[in-house]
């Protein structure tokens, strides 16, 4: 009980942003029937599955604080993450950073003006 099950990220242009997700983190995209509705499969059996919903509403303003859940995800190396994402189309929100006992960690801004996180585990960190 209480766990997280699903994640949506919300979009201005869904096809583009299910370009950058599976581009970037190898997740695969499928289109809900006829609606602007995307589903993401992040891994086979790991990790919380999602989608991608078209954006109702006006885009994030640049500054705006973040007013959603921010998803973070496993990575091998942040920092070649983090230029992948870049290279992708992406904005680097908090460069990356090291967490005692945790790992490296920075977020990133999407092609869709979402906040997103990535992290790669190291426990020396």
């Amino acid at each position: 009980m209480g766990r997280v099950v699903h994640f949506e990220i919300h979009a201005d242009d869904p096809e583009r942003a299910a370009a950058f997700y599976t581009g970037l983190f190898g997740w695969k995209a499928q289109r809900f029937g006829d609606q602007e509705y995307w589903l993401l499969s992040t891994g086979d059996g790991e990790g919380i599955d999602g989608a991608i919903v078209k954006r109702m509403g006006e885009r994030p303003a640049p500054g705006h604080g973040i007013d959603a859940f921010v998803c973070t995800v496993h990575v091998v190396d942040c920092d070649a993450a983090v230029a992948d994402a870049v290279d992708a189309g992406a904005e680097v929100a908090l460069p990356a950073f090291d967490i005692p006992s945790v790992g490296r960690v920075a977020y990133l801004i999407d092609t869709e003006g979402n906040t997103f996180g990535v992290l790669s585990s190291d426990m020396a960190a």
